[in-house]
């Protein structure tokens, strides 16, 4: 039986652990630097920087949703959906459609205009999964950062 429910500071290492096994099927491990204590502080802090659910299947760990707000100058608010994983003998169950729908219901819920998020060019099960929701792909649009050396050399450039 499936259960979700919102993760609690009590669930830090194994969010992180989760989170540590997407990052291997999507093959960006080596990028992974979160750690137990950054979670903890920017998760469920006195300021919380993102939100997430877990997904239990029969009262084992079978994936999560973590999300945070955003705000669009044309739009208003909105909802970032970071990471949907569901550990692999989890699959095929449906847990990622419900993952998905309790996400949108609390976009929906707080006034949100959208749910926004990213999925890599190669992982078409995904791709397909998400026009089977009725997504829309922006293709217009390119995903930009900056960061390390880059980010600290621009911000040196701030108005003092």
């Amino acid at each position: 039986m499936l259960r979700i429910r919102a993760a609690t500071i009590e669930d830090v290492p194994l969010l992180e652990a989760m989170i540590r096994e997407f990052a291997t099927f999507e093959r960006l491990a080596a990028e992974v630097t979160i750690t137990v204590e950054m979670l903890a502080r920017d998760g469920f802090g006195p300021h919380p920087r993102f939100r997430a659910l877990l997904a239990e299947w029969d009262g084992r760990p079978a994936g999560y949703a973590m999300f945070f707000n955003f705000y669009s100058s044309f739009q208003g608010p909105g909802l970032f959906l970071e990471d949907i994983y569901v550990r692999e003998e989890f699959r095929g169950k449906g847990i990622g459609r419900i993952l998905m729908a309790e996400v949108a219901s609390i976009a929906l819920r707080e006034g949100f205009w959208a749910m926004r998020w990213e999925v890599l060019e190669w992982n078409q099960p995904a791709i397909d999964f998400y026009k089977r929701l009725g997504a829309k792909f922006l293709h217009d649009w390119m995903e930009v950062r900056i960061e390390g050396d880059a980010l600290r050399q621009l911000a040196e450039g701030a108005a003092k």
